[in-house]
């Protein structure tokens, strides 16, 4: 990434054991200094796993940065190196104790770009076998099987308030309905 006169500096301020922040300055074409802090993120999955063609597993999941439990797909961040697939197979089975026969990709969508690298890969997963879920001892995650009237109902009254699950919802959805029958 460069700036428009071509020079760019990158200055390290953090790094923990999930991401870096960094700041880039540079120059604009007026010699103002412009900086951004930025989030380096590794990047994340999340699934939208269907239980046949009229229900969708949720989990209902503690989140200590807004300390609340919100509703949520299923979703994990990538290990180094780790393919996005691999990830999603991963996360889906210790969350909710679900394991794919089937897992393909919908798309992808960065959460927040104006500050954060992260990116965010979207699968659904079907054909579902209950294996049982193998949750971290921190984790606090309660699997729900939920219509998708329901669940689309929980978007428009705000009880599902998390971006990654509306929109990897949204795009199963808009996905499913542009597929000839």
């Amino acid at each position: 990434m460069l700036a428009m006169d071509g020079s760019l500096r990158v200055q390290s301020v953090h790094q923990g054991k999930l991401l870096g922040v960094e700041i880039l300055s540079w120059a604009d074409d007026q010699g103002r200094v412009i900086q951004r802090e930025v989030v380096r993120h590794p990047g994340a999955v999340v699934i939208v796993p269907r239980l046949g063609s009229d229900r969708v597993v949720m989990v209902k999941n503690h989140r200590i940065a807004v300390d609340e439990a919100l509703w949520e797909l299923p979703a994990g961040t990538r290990e180094p190196g780790e393919e996005p697939i691999i990830t999603a197979k991963r996360e889906l089975e210790e969350e909710t104790g679900y394991r794919a026969g089937r897992i393909e990709t919908t798309g992808k969508f960065f959460t927040s770009p104006g500050f954060c690298d992260e990116l965010i890969h979207v699968f659904v997963a079907d054909d579902l076998e209950f294996v049982g879920q193998r949750l971290e001892p921190h984790e606090k995650i309660e699997a729900h099987e939920l219509s998708w009237a329901k669940t689309l109902a929980m978007i428009d009254d705000g009880t599902i308030c998390d971006c990654k699950t509306i929109a990897g919802l949204l795009m199963v959805l808009r996905r499913d309905k542009a597929k000839p029958e």
